[in-house]
């Protein structure tokens, strides 16, 4: 069966991913840290669409729960495969760098870019026995542009951005593709408190999607997902 592990699947940017990946015939492995029936509703959504999937809790800032529960779906499903890994879960806390706690710059830090690693590289060693898979992070423009306010957020978006370029190198002639996507600034309960009209301010195009569906996705749109060995120049 093939599979697709979808980072914050519960809700937002995440949910609708989750919808588009099982329109795909993916069974879809959604993650979630803590809200249960956020994260069934959008499993609801699956099915009534004819689609599969199951739920699967951990705390992506958490590498022992990540390891517990990640390695152990791994280890009982050997005849399975995650196909596709969409790693978008996240948090902000945003202040001032002046005013900026200890706690605020490791939290974002841990959940936005360890996260990557610790819960790609599991998933990664099974692809590169399978010679193929499909490795999706979502980004941000604050890891393009830095926003003050977020250096923690900025730090670990661009940080991750720098990975999916080496990450991508290392693997892409093995079947795997690694790219970075920064939807811009959509209406979510993550930007739920920023505001639109200086967010506009730094869009060329001066737009704010209200709402998040499918269509809202780069590279979610195909009836295959079929990304180069690409990544942001």
């Amino acid at each position: 069966m093939k599979c697709a592990l979808v980072t914050g699947g519960s809700r937002g940017i995440g949910r609708a991913i989750c919808i588009k990946l099982s329109s795909l015939g993916y069974h879809i492995l959604i993650n979630f840290r803590s809200n249960l029936a956020e994260a069934e509703q959008t499993l609801s959504l699956i099915k009534a669409k004819d689609g599969t999937g199951e739920l699967i809790p951990f705390d992506v800032g958490n590498k022992i729960e990540i390891s517990n529960t990640l390695d152990l779906w791994l280890k009982g499903h050997k005849e399975d495969h995650i196909e596709v890994l969409v790693n978008n879960a996240g948090i902000k806390e945003d202040t001032l760098m002046m005013w900026m706690k200890d706690e605020q710059w490791e939290n974002v830090i841990r959940t936005n870019l360890d996260s990557f690693f610790y819960v790609t590289r599991p998933v990664l060693n099974d692809m590169l026995m399978k010679r193929y898979g499909r490795i999706i992070n979502i980004v941000s423009l604050s890891g393009l542009k830095g926003l003050p306010g977020q250096t923690n957020y900025s730090a670990a978006k661009g940080g991750v951005i720098a990975a999916t370029k080496a990450l991508a190198q290392e693997v892409g002639r093995r079947g795997i593709t690694v790219n970075a996507v920064a939807p811009g600034f959509i209406k979510t309960d993550m930007t739920e408190n920023i505001s639109e009209k200086e967010m506009k301010a730094l869009i060329p195009l001066w737009y704010f999607r209200r709402s998040c569906t499918s269509g809202c996705l780069p590279g979610f749109t195909r009836k295959r997902i079929y990304y180069r060995r690409s990544y942001f120049d």
